[in-house]
C-alpha cells in the first residue's frame, strides 16, 4: 500500500536527522529567527499587523520569563478563550517555552461548558476577551471569580468595566519587555505536553486530548513536506478556530514548521477569507467543506482574485465529485487526508491535479512510514490490540507511532479504550486499506445492524452523494425497527435551487443491497444539515432528528411494518 511517487515517504530517520532542530514547537521559531530574522512569520488579516521571526522569538522568550516570574511552571495549564490573533499565538508559544500546557477553548462555549473545562484541567491561568463588537465577555470574568478562584492569573484581551483581579495583556507584555528574559527552557522535552484540544463531542462529551511537542512536530514535518512546499514555505490562510486541531497543529504550526507565513483571520468569515487570499497573495488554504460552500455561495465570489493559490485542502467529511471539481477551479492542486485530534492532525495524505480527481474521491490517501496505519480487529479484553486484518477487509482503523497523543487528561479509562497497551491508537473509525489508500466506512459507534448485516454509513452516503448535481451533503444513521432490528435513515441536504424527491433517492439507492437502502428520507433545505462546532456533520444530532421522525411515523402506524416494499 504505497502512496504515489510524488508524495514523500517520511521516516523516523528523517525526523531525527534533517529535522532534529525542530522537535519542540518553540525550536521551530528560533530556527527561522536565525535563518531569516526579518521575514514575516505572522500577519493579521484583520488589521494588517505583521510579526517577523526575530520578534516572534524574542517576544515569546520575554513573555515566558514573565509568566515564570508570576509562578507558572512546567506542567501547569493555561486556558484561552480567544480568537486567532497574533497576540494569542505569542501567548501560546511563550507557554510552550515554559512547559505550560495551552488549552484553547471554542468561543461559542456556554458558561457551564467553560466551567467544565476548568474543572477537568484545573488551570493556573485563563486568558479571555473583554467587551467586543460581537459579545461582552465581562460577565464571564465575574463568574470565574466566583466559581474558579483557584485560577491565579487572569489575562484580559480588551476592555471590561471592572479590572479587579485581571491582568491586561498589554501590561503583561510591557512587564515582559522591561525585565530581562532570563528564563531558559532546557527542562522542556519533546515528549512533554504542549497543547490540549477538546474533541468535538460528536459521539459524547468533549474530552481534553493532550498533545506533546513531538506529536505535533512529527505531524508538522509530514504535512509541511506533503502540502506546504517543505522548507520553501507557503503563505497560508489560518481561518479555522484556534480551538480546532485543523487551525492549530495542521494549518498554523505546519506553516511555521516549514518557514512559511501564516495569515491569521481572527474569526472565520467567508468574504474576508477570499479578500485575504487576494490581498496577501496566499498560496494555500485548508478548510472544512462547509467553509468552501459558504465562500462559493457569495454573490460576488467570481470577482475575487484567487490566482495566487497553488494548493487547496479540505478535511472533515466526504465530498462529491462536483465539490472537488469546484475546488480545482481555485488552485492547480487539491489535497485531503484523515485528520484527527488524537493524532495531532493529518495522518494520511493524498493530493491530485485537475486530471486525477478520481484518486482523491476513492480514498483518504496513505500514511507515512513514521506513523503507519493498520486495520485491526477490536481491542482485546486485556487491553492489547486485536489482530491485523488483510488488505481490503473492513475493521478498526489504527495508527502506531509518535503522533499518538499522550491521552485524555485525568481520564485513564477513556485513554485505555483509545490506546491499546501495546501502543495502537484506535481511532473509532472503520475502514479498509486498498491500493488507492485508506477508505473509510463509518464510525464504529454508528455502524447499523440491519437484517443481521452490518451497514457502514459511509458506503450508503457515498451512493447518495453520487447524485452530485442535486445532493449537497448527507448523513446516514440507524433507527430501531421492530422487524429489521435497525433500519437506515438518511438526512439529505439539497443543493440550492434544486428539486429533489424521495422517488429519485430511492432509484439512486436501488444499486445497494436491500438491507443497506434507507427506509426513510429526511429532505433538508440548503444549509440546514446538522453540523457540530467545527462544521462537520453531527451524527449525534442527526440520530436524534431521525428518532423524532420515526416516533411520528410510529404514531401514524408506519415504520415498523413498511419494509416489504424496499
Amino acid at each position: 500500500m504505497n502512496p504515489p511517487n510524488h508524495l514523500p515517504r517520511l521516516t523516523l530517520d528523517d525526523y531525527e536527522g534533517r529535522f532534529a532542530d525542530r522537535h519542540r514547537l518553540h525550536d521551530v521559531i528560533d530556527r527561522w529567527a536565525r535563518i531569516k530574522p526579518e521575514a514575516p512569520a505572522l500577519v493579521s488579516a484583520n488589521d494588517g499587523q505583521s510579526l517577523t521571526w526575530r520578534d516572534f522569538s524574542s517576544t515569546t522568550k520575554a513573555l515566558a520569563a514573565e509568566l515564570h516570574r508570576r509562578g507558572f511552571a512546567k506542567g501547569d495549564y493555561l486556558l484561552s478563550l480567544l480568537p486567532f490573533t497574533i497576540e494569542h499565538v505569542l501567548l501560546e508559544y511563550a507557554c510552550f517555552r515554559l512547559g505550560v500546557i495551552v488549552a484553547p477553548l471554542d468561543l461559542r462555549l456556554t458558561p457551564p461548558e467553560i466551567l467544565r473545562a476548568i474543572e477537568l484541567l484545573n488551570p493556573r491561568g485563563f486568558a479571555g476577551l473583554g467587551k467586543t463588537a460581537l459579545a461582552d465577555f465581562s460577565p464571564l470574568w465575574k463568574l470565574l471569580a466566583a466559581k474558579a478562584p483557584q485560577i491565579s492569573t487572569r489575562i484580559l484581551f480588551g476592555p471590561v468595566e471592572d479590572l479587579d483581579g485581571l491582568t491586561p495583556y498589554a501590561d503583561l507584555l510591557n512587564s515582559a519587555k522591561q525585565a530581562p528574559a532570563d528564563f531558559r527552557s532546557d527542562t522542556v522535552t519533546p515528549d512533554d505536553g504542549a497543547l490540549v484540544i477538546f474533541t468535538t463531542g460528536s459521539t459524547g462529551s468533549p474530552k481534553p486530548a493532550l498533545l506533546s511537542h513531538r506529536n505535533i512536530t512529527v505531524q508538522n514535518m509530514c504535512l509541511s513536506e506533503s502540502f506546504f512546499a517543505g522548507d520553501s514555505g507557503r503563505r497560508t490562510l489560518v481561518n479555522l478556530p484556534a480551538s480546532h486541531v485543523g487551525g492549530q497543529t495542521e494549518i498554523l504550526m505546519s506553516t511555521l514548521f516549514g518557514g512559511g507565513t501564516a495569515v491569521l483571520l481572527a474569526v472565520f468569515d467567508a468574504a474576508r477569507s477570499l479578500h485575504a487570499i487576494a490581498q496577501h497573495k496566499l498560496q494555500l488554504i485548508g478548510q472544512i467543506p462547509a467553509m468552501f460552500n459558504l465562500e462559493w455561495l457569495l454573490k460576488d465570489y467570481a470577482r475575487h482574485d484567487l490566482s495566487s493559490l497553488e494548493f487547496v485542502a479540505y478535511g472533515g467529511n466526504a465530498v462529491s465529485r462536483v465539490f472537488v471539481e469546484k475546488m480545482a477551479t481555485m488552485a492547480p492542486l487539491v489535497g485531503t487526508g484523515l485528520g484527527l485530534t488524537e493524532t495531532a492532525g493529518f495522518c494520511t495524505y493524498i493530493d491530485a491535479s485537475a486530471s486525477r480527481h478520481e484518486e482523491i474521491l476513492q480514498s483518504l490517501g496513505h500514511a507515512m512510514p513514521i506513523y503507519p496505519c493498520s486495520i485491526r480487529q477490536a481491542m482485546r479484553e486485556d487491553g492489547s490490540a486485536g489482530d491485523e486484518l488483510p488488505a481490503g477487509e473492513i475493521g478498526n482503523v489504527c495508527f502506531h507511532g509518535p503522533q499518538t497523543f499522550l491521552g485524555y487528561v485525568n481520564d485513564p479509562e477513556a485513554t485505555a479504550r483509545t490506546i491499546s497497551s501495546d501502543g495502537f491508537l484506535y481511532t473509532g473509525d472503520l475502514g479498509r486499506l486498498t491500493d488507492a489508500g485508506l477508505q473509510m466506512t463509518g464510525r464504529a459507534k454508528w455502524v447499523i445492524k440491519s437484517m443481521g448485516y452490518q451497514v457502514f454509513p459511509g458506503d450508503v452516503e457515498r451512493c447518495i452523494l453520487a447524485l452530485e448535481q442535486q445532493v449537497s451533503n448527507c448523513i446516514v444513521v440507524g433507527a430501531p425497527h421492530a422487524v429489521l432490528s435497525e433500519a437506515v435513515v438518511a438526512l439529505v441536504e439539497k443543493r440550492p435551487g434544486i428539486t429533489l424527491t424521495e422517488r429519485e433517492l430511492d432509484k439512486q439507492t436501488r444499486a445497494l443491497p436491500s438491507y443497506m437502502r434507507p427506509r426513510h428520507w429526511i429532505l433538508l433545505e440548503p444549509g440546514t444539515l446538522p453540523l457540530n462546532r467545527v462544521v462537520k456533520p453531527d451524527h449525534q444530532r442527526a440520530q436524534q432528528i431521525a428518532l423524532d421522525a420515526i416516533s411520528t411515523l410510529r404514531a401514524n402506524g408506519q415504520w415498523d411494518s413498511d419494509y416489504l416494499d424496499k
